[in-house]
């Protein structure tokens, strides 16, 4: 997908399978609202609950309304040709909240993708979600912390 008038392509992720899927089309509504659409060409992707992506038409007008959350539906997509089609200067702005989209799965398809993106990297990203795991990493490591019990 060719960039517009030297506009770099954003990709924007909201929606998702999580039971956080709601929180991330109101994040989105209100991210959209505020880009510059005069410096990045905006691409608003939605992420349905059966975890289908569809590509949805981005009017910087229609982020005027009231509405609280955006809608994630529109044309399907296949994220990884999208992404790895993309121009050089091609960012993803992840705003998924919980499992399948903060955990590092998101972050990992753009690095399989070759795609720049916002955020924490894979490994951060599972330890933020895994606690277990982060606190198997800092005992590791010897970073001192409370005394835990993993359940």
């Amino acid at each position: 997908m060719p960039a517009v008038a030297d506009r770099a392509p954003l990709f924007v992720l909201f929606g998702g399978r999580s039971a956080e899927h709601d929180v991330s089309c109101v994040t989105a509504r209100h991210v959209l609202a505020a880009v510059r659409s005069d410096r990045y060409e905006i691409v608003p992707i939605g992420i349905d609950r059966d975890g289908v992506w569809h590509r949805l038409a981005f009017d910087s007008h229609a982020f005027d309304s009231n509405a609280d959350a955006l809608d994630p539906s529109g044309e399907p997509v296949d994220p990884l040709p999208l992404f790895a089609d993309a121009e050089p200067s091609a960012v993803v702005l992840p705003l998924l909240h919980g499992p399948l989209g903060e955990d590092g799965t998101v972050q990992g398809l753009c690095e399989v993708a070759d795609i720049a993106y916002v955020g924490a990297g894979v490994l951060g990203s599972a330890l933020a979600m895994d606690k277990i795991a982060a606190k198997h990493m800092l005992d590791a490591a010897g970073v001192a912390q409370a005394r835990w019990v993993g359940l």
